[in-house]
């Protein structure tokens, strides 16, 4: 069996968990013997990671749910795969429902002519749709839904205690989930849910992608203020060629690096 490696008490991340990038972060929340995966990533990643909740001693007939975080193919390719093996629910926002459970390829970012990306986007039933105010069990804890759309007009967070599942609201860097017509973005109302999160007493956003970092409101009022610009503006897309970000997480997730000033929760969860 492996040693866990609990970010915060109940939570592990499987990047961080496995000491390299499988893809996007997946959260592994847990009470107990129940469980639930929040994202699960590409098709080719779920045998690895289902094989690590294995060797992590989580029963896989406990899983109480997967769960959909919005609806692009670098979080929910491996559902229906996932979804087969486990026997778990799949949980979404009413919007994300037609995208998986018809495979739609273009607001998946399935399908980018432009960028030769020509990926499969499986069909999978959505068993329970949740919104802005409902709740998720995972044994005696429960985890808070908010609707935070502008990315994609599905995207939920999930609040956990003083923790917030935040999708691809917005990431360590300033940098956000990528704005596309295609895609169902928004920006007035990724603005709003940017605003919503500043204005939360979270002590801790945890990304879909990129490193775990303690909520900071000069950071989120500086891409409040650059995405307020972006309402005039046409700079914006899935064009950039490269993302420091993602070199330098794969550095701390080989160095095994838990977030920055983590000692007490460190030693909580050991």
């Amino acid at each position: 069996m492996l040693e866990r490696r609990p970010v915060f008490p109940g939570v592990i991340e499987m990047n961080l968990q496995a000491g390299w990038r499988i893809g996007c972060n997946v959260y592994l929340v847990y009470d107990d013997r129940d469980w639930v995966l929040v994202d699960i990533g590409y098709e080719e990643s779920v045998d690895e990671i289902i094989e690590l909740i294995r060797q992590l001693d989580f029963p896989l007939s406990q899983c109480r749910a997967l769960v959909a975080t919005h609806a692009d193919v670098d979080h929910i390719q491996g559902l229906a795969k996932a979804r087969s093996i486990l026997k778990a629910p799949v949980l979404a926002h009413p919007k994300a429902v037609e995208s998986l459970q018809t495979g739609d390829r273009i607001k998946t970012f399935a399908e980018i002519a432009a960028q030769n990306v020509h990926l499969p986007m499986p069909t999978v039933k959505v068993d329970r749709t949740v919104d802005d105010g409902d709740t998720i069990a995972v044994g005696g804890r429960t985890m808070q839904v908010w609707h935070t759309p502008g990315h994609t007009d599905s995207q939920l967070a999930f609040r956990l205690d003083d923790l917030l599942l935040s999708g691809d609201n917005i990431y360590r860097d300033g940098s956000v989930g990528a704005i596309d017509a295609h895609h169902g973005s928004d920006i007035p109302a990724f603005i709003a849910s940017l605003e919503r999160i500043a204005a939360s007493d979270v002590a801790w956003l945890l990304p879909s992608h990129g490193p775990i970092f303690r909520r900071n409101p000069q950071l989120l009022a500086a891409t409040i203020g650059r995405l307020q610009g972006y309402l005039k503006l046409a700079d914006f897309g899935t064009c950039a060629p490269d993302w420091p970000l993602m070199e330098e997480w794969d550095r701390e997730l080989a160095e095994g690096r838990l977030p920055a000033g983590n000692a007490a929760r460190e030693t909580a969860a050991g």
